[in-house]
């Protein structure tokens, strides 16, 4: 999985583990954290490999899938890496610089290792079979003016992806499906300057709370799981009715 180091994709690793999967967790820059996840995932009874590497690159993603294969056929993709940027404002202040890097994470990435994915799991392709999930975000329909539009535009084509490819494999032997969650208590609001994020946006959420990154986690497992056979190019949403 990627960006699996911290937040949902930390939680998403372990409970993956918990369940019986062998994980990788890929990261980009905190290999303490991935190591952290990998010992507990060890500790669960499950293997772990952890791989430093931007999904952007076609090379580094390459390289992650390769390294997956280590414990085996690959069953499950969880795509969780994502930037915002860091620089929270309207659009008409971003540069140019930002929105292109947010975009190739964002959109590119999941390119690249839905694309990967396809490749060893596909029937078509000799493999087995599987279930891809795309972790999107309810941006997507709410847009996130003021602070992060393009970053809400990229979602949006997650959303997009999920569905088309979806349609192209689902013959084939795989799902593919998008977890769109909504405000989470992570620490991504803190590192893009918004300490007070949570406080603020909490009470226009029906729920009246931000979501943990464990509640994410149960839906994004379910949509691996058995249990969602039937389920493919959907996007559900989770996050508290707002």
């Amino acid at each position: 999985m990627t960006g699996g180091s911290r937040g949902i994709g930390a939680a998403v690793a372990v409970l993956a583990a918990e369940k019986g999967y062998d994980v990788v967790i890929n990261y980009a820059n905190d290999v303490s954290a991935a190591k952290t996840i990998a010992a507990h995932i060890e500790q669960i009874g499950r293997r772990a490999l952890t791989v430093r590497g931007d999904v952007a690159s076609e090379s580094d993603v390459h390289e992650l899938f390769e390294t997956a294969a280590n414990f085996g056929p690959i069953t499950a993709v969880v795509n969780n890496a994502a930037i915002t940027g860091n620089t929270p404002g309207r659009l008409d202040e971003q540069t140019v610089e930002t929105v292109r890097r947010v975009v190739d994470v964002n959109v590119t990435g999941v390119f690249l290792c839905v694309r990967e994915g396809i490749r060893r799991m596909s029937t078509r392709h000799g493999g087995s079979g599987g279930a891809i999930v795309n972790v999107s975000s309810t941006a997507a329909r709410t847009g996130s003016a003021g602070e992060w539009v393009h970053y809400a535009a990229t979602k949006a084509a997650v959303d997009t992806m999920t569905f088309g490819v979806a349609q192209e494999v689902a013959k084939e032997g795989i799902r593919v499906n998008a977890v769109a969650p909504g405000m989470v208590d992570t620490g991504l609001h803190a590192a893009a300057g918004l300490p007070d994020r949570l406080d603020r946006i909490a009470p226009t959420i029906p729920m009246g709370r931000a979501g943990k990154p464990e509640e994410i986690a149960e839906a994004i497992l379910w949509a691996l799981s058995p249990a969602a056979s039937y389920l493919t190019g959907s996007v559900l949403q989770v996050g508290g009715g707002r």
